[in-house]
């Protein structure tokens, strides 16, 4: 059991003004694995009032300077990169390989695309050509709030807190209290990299206390916020009496576009890029629109694929999926499943109840419904555990329409060889992020949706700016 109460404000570890202990449960035993203190009003302003106190000498300090500081928590994290593993494993459930391979090794990829974007970036330059003396600044928009979920933790934390850094910002983090203990760690990296005292400040607490509490604060210029798009929602009327600037990465309900002509790898790839994470990432490709002419091949493999999907404890290593996040998502998945069931989707993989073998822990199994139609509920809600809808389409300009159809628009992919084709889908896809045949975005690329999804684009110089105001000025000295 991990028991560590204290929050880091002003540069320090301290204790809670009112304690209100919160146990951290272990999704793979349920059981609980750690106890922290979910803040009260007084933990908000105190941290709040630390980063205040600190913006004016950090948004003076030179961007070379501030980039410094953001190289040495790189170096730190990439120290201790097996202890922030391990965290997120037992935080949330993630499988010890994939929390090494993907989950803590976000953050390492993340801060290295930011050092790489901020040491091209131009704090001030020339409106453009035939405007002497115009120019455009850059400056850092001041307190920040940053509301980070559990299902990518490290992935989520440094998207904010590491362009936040760079930019000039101070700020306060509240991490999800399902998972603090990563971000926890976290606070450890900055404090040992010496980052000014409030500069950086962390206070645990749940949505309608601490998230709350800085979504309303009137000393906050900006909430930055990843989470369900209901939350999203609450978040942005709580945050317009003080005309803060809001940044929101919600939910999705990818599409994944097969057609005839896709690679052999294109459908099994689909489903194992679903089941990452088991589920729990809201740019899961949850829906799977196969042309028909290869609909009944694509659904043999996905069914053989779920097959072969292992359902295993996080601290096993190999390819594996770990459990759902906690009890209540547990239910929800089983609840969606049944739903799937009662409205005619045709079951070809998993189904209700835990894997076998696996009596304890929020186990869900991997499950792949066919025959979907649009208005099906598996269809339309963001389910966030290893569910997957499959239905056909007899063309492209359908398949377009069926992706389409959605309040969502965070990522959708397509699979073919037609070079045209996909070039015509990445730009009638109604998202913020398209991506083909297995292919990365690129290091650096945005991260963030359209609609449903939140308006965010984290990553890269596009995350820097997102914590920027853009000064114009005129009579600039040559």
């Amino acid at each position: 059991m991990i028991e560590k109460r204290d929050f880091y404000i002003n540069g320090a570890w301290v204790a809670p003004a009112a304690a209100r202990d919160y146990q951290v449960i272990d999704p793979a035993t349920e059981d609980p694995c750690a106890v922290i203190s979910l803040g009260a009003r007084a933990d908000t302003e105190a941290a709040v009032a630390a980063a205040k106190a600190a913006l004016p000498a950090w948004r003076a300090t030179a961007p070379e300077t501030r980039l410094a500081y953001v190289e040495k928590i790189l170096a730190i994290y990439e120290e201790r990169f097996e202890e922030m593993a391990q965290a997120i494993s037992l935080e949330m459930g993630a499988p010890i390989d994939l929390a090494r391979k993907e989950q803590a090794f976000s953050g390492t990829w993340h801060i290295s695309n930011f050092i790489k974007a901020a040491k091209d970036f131009e704090w001030v330059h020339p409106l453009g050509d035939g405007t002497p003396g115009a120019m455009i600044a850059y400056e850092p928009i001041g307190v920040v709030g940053l509301i980070t979920p559990w299902n990518w933790p490290m992935n989520q934390v440094t998207l904010k807190v590491i362009p936040a850094l760079i930019a000039g910002c101070t700020m306060v983090l509240k991490p999800s209290e399902e998972a603090p203990l990563s971000s926890m760690l976290f606070a450890e990296f900055i404090d040992q990299a010496g980052v000014p005292a409030g500069v950086f400040n962390l206070v645990n607490g749940d949505g309608v206390g601490v998230g709350s509490q800085l979504s309303s604060h009137p000393d906050i210029a900006m909430i930055s916020f990843t989470g369900s798009t209901r939350a999203g929602k609450a978040i942005s009327v709580a945050a317009a009496e003080t005309l803060k600037r809001v940044c929101l990465e919600l939910g999705g309900k990818g599409a994944n576009l097969i057609f005839a002509d896709c690679d052999e790898k294109a459908v099994k790839r689909g489903v194992r890029h679903m089941f990452e994470n088991t589920g729990q990432s809201c740019n899961a490709p949850s829906r799977m629109l196969v042309e028909r002419s290869y609909y009944e091949k694509a659904l043999e493999i996905a069914a053989q694929t779920a097959a072969e999907t292992r359902v295993a404890n996080p601290r096993e290593e190999g390819r594996h999926i770990g459990p759902v996040i906690n009890k209540a998502q547990f239910e929800k998945i089983q609840g969606l499943i049944e739903s799937g069931i009662k409205e005619g989707a045709r079951l070809i993989a998993g189904g209700l109840g835990r894997p076998e073998g696996l009596n304890k822990g929020y186990y869900v199994r991997p499950t792949i419904f066919a025959d979907c139609t649009p208005e099906m509920t598996i269809v339309r809600e963001e389910i966030f555990g290893p569910v997957l809808s499959i239905m056909p389409f007899d063309n492209e300009e359908e398949a377009v329409a069926l992706a389409n159809d959605t309040p969502y628009g965070l990522t959708n992919y397509v699979q073919s060889m037609d070079g045209a084709r996909r070039n015509r889908l990445a730009r009638s896809l109604n998202a913020g992020m398209v991506q083909m045949n297995g292919k990365s975005r690129g290091a650096g690329a945005p991260f963030g949706g359209i609609g449903a999804s939140g308006l965010a684009r984290e990553g890269g110089r596009w995350g820097i700016e997102e914590f920027c105001c853009v000064k114009s000025i005129g009579g600039w000295a040559e």
